[in-house]
Formats: C-alpha cells, structure tokens, sequence
C-alpha cells in the first residue's frame, strides 16, 4: 500500500510539474518584453514635442484658426459662445462637430478665468 500511495504522489507532482512548464516560459516571455517595452515608450515620450495648448476661452481668431478643421466661422462661434466651462462645451453646445472635436481635443483647454467663474455662480443660483 505504502508503493501505490508513492506512486501517486510521484504522478501527481509529475502532472503539477508538467501543467507548470508553459506558464513560465508563457511568464518570461512576458518579463522579457515589458523592459523593452518600456524603454521604447520612455524614448518616445522623450522626443515627442511639447504641443501648445491653446486656451479656448483666451486665444484670438488667428490662434483659433492653427487647430485642424478650424476656419473663420469655427473661430467666430467659438469666440461668441465663450465662456466654456470645459472643452466638451464645443460639441454639446454645438459649437462645432463632434468629428472636428476628435481632431482638436488633445490641443485645447478650457482655462477659468472671470467670466467662467461668473457663469458658474449664475448656474449655482439658477439651481436653487
């Protein structure tokens, strides 16, 4: 009895041991690309040019007009419906399309400023 108990002791570590194998070489496989994956994404980063962005609520015309698929009725509408409380504010007010949006959104920001901090108390009061 005590043979057929060691026997199976030995099958099962066997089977463990099997069942492991491609789960650590599934795992090094893993550690060996995350470094270079990393490195790669760090060097990236690093000669990636700063974009400038451009504030919404501030730029001029002509500072409108350097974003893509912005002309001078885009720039117009833009200027007229300030303040904007964020930057989303340009497509759900319809100020432009949400396409034109997509192609802009990592250039531009809604900085506060008087006027936004003066809509934002109207719209506190409106609420009570």
């Amino acid at each position: 009895m005590e043979r057929n108990t060691l026997k199976a002791a030995l099958v099962v570590a066997t089977m463990l041991f099997a069942a492991s194998a491609p789960l650590a070489a599934e795992n090094k496989e893993n550690k060996a690309s995350a470094p270079a994956e990393a490195r790669n994404g760090s060097k990236a980063k690093q000669s990636a040019p700063a974009v400038k962005l451009v504030d919404i609520n501030s730029a001029g015309k002509a500072e409108l007009k350097t974003l893509p698929g912005i002309g001078d009725k885009e720039a117009e509408r833009i200027i007229a419906g300030r303040p904007y409380l964020s930057k989303a504010d340009l497509t759900t007010h319809y100020i432009i399309t949400r396409k034109t949006y997509e192609g802009l959104k990592k250039r531009v920001i809604a900085r506060p400023n008087e006027a936004t901090e003066a809509k934002l108390r109207e719209l506190e009061k409106n609420k009570r």
